[in-house]
């Protein structure tokens, strides 16, 4: 072990379960980064598609508008960073950059909380550009604390990933349940004000840092990448070996680099811009005619051509050992774009599967266990990292007692939230409404018959009876019930109202029933109120809000990653290839599960119309975190042991376009939910994220003989 600085010696005085606490610190500042970030990723497609006319009205955009601005946003995501990590490099230092991207950060949610039409578009600007300050830096930091003490680094990482999955996990919780049950707004300012108290947290513990976060001196170079594939600049200068010879920049590449990234940007946001404001940056027409191919396809094509001729011209210029280890990394790339675009429609359509398809009410029974596995749920983590905070502060308690403070009220903040959260589903009170409804005959698309379900029973539709519902004397109406929950102390008999949000029947009180009236005049829209006559009281539901299901995600991860790095640490290790192969096969398979459970969703159901079980979403999650925990160790950190040091800045670039690519396809894809299951089914569009995987998983899996070969015994 090399000598210890004096700053990192006296920075290892104080510790919390055998690491300094300045990790942990920076454990708490990335998981209320985390908290933000996914907190307000699972609101957005919820949000900006949701009726313009309910109790808490959206923006009632189209899912291709909302998955169009998704995508470059999640897109743009992957990209700023790169600017992000030269800016702390050059200039900020990595403790500064978290800051100001923090704080950038907290304005753009702030923002977002507005509900505006440009409060909405600047928010997500500002996001965009603080997280490519805030995260590339993070790991910066984690990686200069422990330059002297290598041996402790992969478990540094393993503690500061476990903040991510906490940050994520009650961010989409919390942020989700306050969105969906009082107010969008709430969910976003909630995101915005949490991010703002863990920059606090961190700039406050200064004194327990030192030196360690400034600009580095200039003596040092690229030559060390952290296991999330985060630049490690802090590494001394090394003898160069002949692979990694400066392989300088031509002209040629720069000029390159310079269009393909304008075509690119260019490409992100015209995309948004052209369907939800019909403002054209490209051409609507270029080289082709625009019935073939849109111009601004054509144009981003040429782009990739470019920019894989700037690779390649690049590429050739190496050894033959290194020239085939970054084929090898291409083609990881090259598979990546086919995980994300699946994976992450987690964010895109599976929101709208699980508000629409999805029976999320639970009742008797049922609303006690989900009652109870949601509280076990919530309050065993939340303790866990409550108790890292009692031991974060018996040694920081006089060093950084204000950041403390911070932490302490942010921790408050949560628990109090958390008890409203679980108090708020226990009482509730459920009541079994009758209504009229007009039974239709529902039409088999295919057959032009009427349509049977799986015993042969002929199906029929209910639409509910509003108050400008004007009937025919040929319409045949029948009593319906429906069983909705209130904090309303209802009896048997009383008359109400009922409102009708994307297949939701949601109680009215006075102000809102006025509200929404008022809302409806303004907009000269039908009416949508039913009015309805409680007929019995019914046991206690809970109705499980749609981001809740955004969370196992988070969950899994902490449950199966031990079981997955002790399959990596023993002899039936797979390869890289059949790594990648299995995450995308398992991945597939998930999306499989949910074509299987969407069956009984016939062409063209309007939302609600049909509600299949949540066990189907609740499985595809965990295949999707299974497939996630089989490919994440192939990704960032192959890059970094098969890129000589010279090219890795230039890899990472292209592989973090590889995953922006994928994000912005998965916003695309995941649009086109309502033309596909109009068109076809709901079986069908999950098919599509089924086979392409899968196909793709297969490919990577046979591809592995070659894989071997390119890669030189890297493993």
């Amino acid at each position: 072990m090399s000598e210890i600085t004096s700053t990192n010696n006296d920075f290892f005085k104080s510790k919390v379960l055998g690491h300094p606490s300045g990790l942990f610190v920076l454990f708490f500042t990335e998981m209320w980064e985390r908290f933000s970030f996914y907190g307000m990723r699972v609101l957005l497609i919820n949000f900006l598609t949701m009726a313009a006319i309910g109790t808490n009205p959206g923006w009632e955009w189209t899912s291709e508008n909302a998955g169009a601005l998704f995508g470059t946003y999640a897109g743009l995501l992957y990209l700023t960073p790169i600017a992000g990590g030269i800016i702390a490099d050059k200039f900020t230092g990595y403790r500064w950059a978290v800051v100001i991207g923090a704080l950038i950060m907290t304005l753009g949610h702030a923002s977002m909380a507005l509900e505006s039409e440009f409060s909405m578009y600047f928010g997500l600007g500002l996001l965009v550009i603080g997280t490519g300050f805030f995260k590339p830096n993070m790991t910066s930091i984690i990686s200069e604390m422990y330059k002297d003490l290598p041996e402790k680094k992969d478990g540094a990482y393993t503690i500061f990933y476990m903040g991510v999955n906490a940050g994520a996990f009650f961010g989409m919780m919390l942020c989700g349940y306050l969105a969906e049950k009082v107010g969008w707004s709430w969910g976003f300012g909630l995101a915005g004000i949490f991010m703002l108290l863990g920059s606090l947290q961190f700039w406050l513990a200064k004194p327990l840092f030192g030196t360690i976060g400034d600009v580095p001196k200039r003596d040092k170079v690229v030559e060390a990448i952290s296991p999330d594939g985060q630049i490690d600049v802090t590494q001394p200068k090394a003898e160069v070996k002949p692979e990694d010879k400066r392989n300088p920049f031509t002209m040629l590449d720069k000029v390159l680099i310079v269009i393909t990234s304008i075509i690119g940007l260019l490409y992100l946001i015209d995309d948004p811009a052209s369907k939800i404001g019909n403002i054209h940056l490209l051409p609507q027409e270029f080289l082709v005619s625009k019935e073939v191919l849109p111009g601004a396809l054509v144009i981003t094509i040429i782009g990739l051509v470019l920019f894989l001729f700037l690779v390649i011209s690049r590429i050739v210029r190496y050894t033959k050992v290194v020239r085939d280890r970054m084929i090898a990394v291409i083609v990881f790339a090259f598979f990546t774009v086919f995980f994300w675009l699946s994976f992450e429609q987690g964010a895109t359509s599976l929101v709208l599967f699980a508000r629409d398809f999805t029976d999320r009410t639970l009742m008797g029974n049922q609303a006690v266990v989900f009652n109870i596995i949601n509280t076990l749920l919530t309050i065993i983590p939340l303790a866990l990292v409550s108790w890292v905070l009692f031991l974060l502060f018996k040694q920081t308690a006089k060093k950084i007692a204000t950041s403390n403070i911070v932490l302490a009220l942010s921790f408050l903040g949560v628990w109090g939230i958390v008890v409203w959260m679980l108090n708020n589903d226990y009482n509730s009170k459920a009541y079994e409404l009758k209504y009229q409804a007009i039974k239709t005959a529902q039409i088999d698309k295919k057959t032009k018959k009427q349509a049977v379900d799986e015993n042969g029973d002929l199906v029929f539709d209910f639409n509910a009876v509003t108050e400008t519902t004007v009937l025919k004397p040929t319409d045949v109406v029948v009593d319906q019930t429906v069983t909705i929950s209130s904090k309303d102390a209802l009896k048997v008999n009383d008359k109400v109202v009922l409102h009708n949000e994307i297949g939701n029947f949601v109680y009215l009180t006075k102000d809102l029933e006025t509200k929404i009236r008022n809302d409806y005049k303004n907009a000269t829209k039908d009416s949508k109120i039913i009015k309805a006559e409680v007929v019995q009281l019914k046991e206690n539901q809970v109705e499980v809000t749609v981001s809740w299901f955004s969370i196992l995600n988070s969950f899994f991860i902490i449950a199966f990653a031990s079981m997955f790095s002790k399959w990596w640490d023993s002899k039936y290790n797979p390869s890289a290839a059949v790594k990648y192969g299995l995450g995308l096969i398992i991945m597939g398979l998930g999306f499989a599960i949910l074509a299987y459970g969407a069956r009984v969703i016939p062409s063209g159901a309007e939302a609600g119309a049909v509600r299949v079980s949540m066990i189907w979403l609740i499985l595809a999650y965990l295949f999707h975190t299974w497939g996630e925990l089989c490919l994440s160790p192939v990704g960032l950190s192959y890059v970094s042991k098969l890129v000589p040091s010279r090219m890795i800045a230039f890899m990472f670039g292209m592989w973090y376009l590889a995953i922006a690519i994928g994000n912005k396809l998965a916003g695309s894809l995941g649009g086109m939910i309502e033309g596909i299951t109009k068109e076809y089914d709901m079986s069908t569009f999950f098919l599509i994220f089924t086979i392409v995987p899968i196909v793709a998983g297969l490919i990577v899996v046979a591809l592995n003989p070659m894989l071997k070969k390119l890669m030189h015994g890297v493993r």
